[in-house]
């Protein structure tokens, strides 16, 4: 009784004060980044004009898909996992993104259609990413995941998208964000955030045997323009 006399008096405690303040500061916080995330992204397939970007808005640039210029990347895939050094164009990174894991991890299997992208799988996932897509200029690579978020009923789609380049990490090559947006929210300014959403999205879950065996042995990795050089000793 005297505890709810003196609070009846007094008032809340600095405690419940501070405790209060901070709930609110997070709340805010959370639903500032839901608005950030939920904000759509201009997606186009040439970045606009100087004249033409708005300032205030996050771009997502599509990658090359040219079929007729990718053909030869299962066979630079092969290679690649058999020890020799190759160079992969954009159209050929976004035509492997494309095939069912079956292909990437055996290429040129009998009864495989290379050339059939993988079809889009109903998981049921609260979360579930889609193919990733490639773009590559001045020296840096773009890669851009659509990600499903099944919630309530609905299932809104946003881009998470990362912008940099590859650095030599331990007794290998690990590609490392420079920028990284989830929707139009800079998750490269969260760095708790930033590393989830790296390892959700950004890094392969099954990698095969082969190519993690000469990834693990590169000399170089580079960007030129538009292609990927693997350089193996």
């Amino acid at each position: 009784m005297s505890a709810k006399l003196d609070r009846t008096l007094h008032g809340p405690s600095w405690t419940e004060v501070i405790l209060g303040a901070l709930l609110s500061v997070m709340l805010g916080a959370l639903l500032g980044a839901a608005l950030m995330i939920a904000r759509p992204v201009i997606s186009a397939r040439q970045p606009p004009k100087e004249s033409e970007r708005d300032p205030k808005a996050v771009y997502y640039i599509q990658g090359a898909r040219d079929p007729s210029k990718s053909r030869a990347a299962l066979a630079k895939r092969k290679s690649f996992g058999e020890g020799q050094s190759v160079s992969f164009t954009e159209d050929e990174l976004n035509a492997l993104a494309a095939l069912p894991s079956a292909a990437i991890a055996s290429p040129g299997a009998e009864g495989q259609n290379p050339l059939a992208p993988a079809k889009a799988a109903d998981s049921g996932e609260t979360i579930a990413a889609g193919k990733a897509d490639f773009r590559m200029r001045d020296g840096k690579m773009q890669i851009a995941v659509p990600v499903t978020l099944n919630v309530l009923g609905l299932s809104p789609q946003v881009i998470v998208q990362a912008h940099g380049g590859f650095v030599k990490e331990g007794s290998g090559f690990a590609f490392v964000p420079e920028t990284l947006y989830v929707g139009s929210l800079p998750v490269q300014r969260l760095p708790m955030a930033e590393r989830y959403v790296r390892e959700q999205f950004l890094q392969p879950k099954a990698i095969p045997d082969d190519v993690r065996a000469s990834w693990a042995k590169l000399a170089n990795v580079s960007i030129e323009g538009s292609t990927l050089k693997l350089t193996l000793p």
